[in-house]
């Protein structure tokens, strides 16, 4: 007997995701970024954000069932990222869902996209390791997580404390000149930079800083750092030299983030790590971690690319393994939540 058929519906910031996948076999996965529409104002803009996924969601949906060669009758539940987000953008999808569920007669579930981040890597993985930690890295998260049962317990080891790694990469591209989103771009023009050219701070480094916050994050000061370095060049009159800037920030961010996730592994025995979320994407963060995890013995998997960005087929995957455990559907009442602690993989 085949798996069921789930629909994965993610709408929480500027991406509309339609994921369609079976079991751990994934059929389609429509995204339509409103990422454009945002680049002049230098981020997301809420209000354009909701109206771009209204606009969006119908031929979504529509091109990842005839991708995934399917019609709508063929669903077997639904699962649409409930929290965190932006709630007018997660409205539309949660609205969305509830309506299709009703009208199809399946069982929804409203689930956390960030705890989505981390299971799309069984659709090229297969199935997570337990345990498993989870580094999960993004615009607006940055964390470490302990994955156990199979996905049912996740507890958070540690997050930033202030701005995220996605964040601070957009703070730092702004302050030289590339355009957003500044992930991206930072990794593009760090590759022609020099990484060790700028001792740029780690954040949370110190002796009593590891102590307190062993597995927390701190990007603020980096940013700050960079801002007060570029701003001393131009003081002086001297050339700012964007791509050895660029390459020296995102060395201590990966830096960072490695050093981290490879002492959560450590510390609770655990021999296998997930990278996830945008950021996940950036090529000397993955290259670091590779670095790191096999000189420390540790089984690394990050998934491809298009499957780090925000997606329906996170959302679509989580839902199959809340379908496949037997787990309730969410009350037909759930909400849109804008602070879903990543600890709650659904309502």
């Amino acid at each position: 007997m085949s798996a069921p058929i789930v629909l994965g519906i993610e709408t929480s910031c500027d991406e509309t995701g339609i994921g369609i996948v079976r079991g751990h076999r994934l059929l389609a996965n429509e995204i339509a970024s409103s990422v454009d529409e945002h680049a002049r104002f230098g981020g997301v803009v809420p209000e354009i954000a909701s109206r771009s996924h209204l606009e969006a969601i119908e031929p979504a949906l529509r091109r990842a069932c005839t991708t995934a060669g399917i019609t709508l009758g063929n669903v077997d539940a639904i699962a649409v990222t409930a929290g965190p987000g932006l709630v007018g953008a997660l409205i539309v999808g949660v609205a969305t869902a509830k309506g299709l569920g009703a009208a199809l007669g399946v069982p929804v579930y409203g689930v956390n996209h960030l705890a989505g981040h981390v299971v799309v890597d069984e659709l090229h993985h297969g199935p997570l390791p337990d345990p498993t930690v989870g580094l999960l890295v993004s615009g607006g998260h940055s964390s470490l997580l302990l994955v156990t049962d199979d996905v049912a317990s996740i507890t958070a080891l540690g997050q930033t404390l202030d701005d995220a790694a996605g964040e601070a990469f957009d703070k730092v591209a702004r302050l030289l000149g590339l355009p957003f989103p500044g992930g991206p771009w930072i990794d593009r023009v760090a590759a022609d930079g020099d990484p060790q050219a700028i001792d740029f701070p780690r954040g949370l480094t110190g002796p009593g800083d590891r102590e307190r916050y062993p597995y927390d994050f701190s990007f603020s000061g980096l940013k700050t750092a960079v801002a007060r370095w570029i701003s001393a060049r131009e003081a002086a009159g001297e050339r700012v030299p964007v791509a050895d800037v660029a390459a020296s920030m995102q060395e201590a961010v990966a830096d960072v983030l490695t050093a981290r996730m490879v002492s959560a592994c450590r510390d609770h025995g655990v021999g296998h790590v997930v990278i996830g979320g945008g950021v996940a994407a950036n090529s000397r963060l993955r290259a670091m971690a590779q670095e790191r995890c096999d000189a420390a013995g540790i089984l690394l998997r990050v998934p491809p690319p298009d499957l780090c960005t925000d997606n329906g087929a996170m959302v679509a995957a989580l839902g199959a393994r809340l379908l496949a455990s037997g787990a309730d559907p969410s009350p037909v009442d759930f909400p849109a939540t804008s602070n879903l602690p990543v600890t709650q993989r659904s309502w």
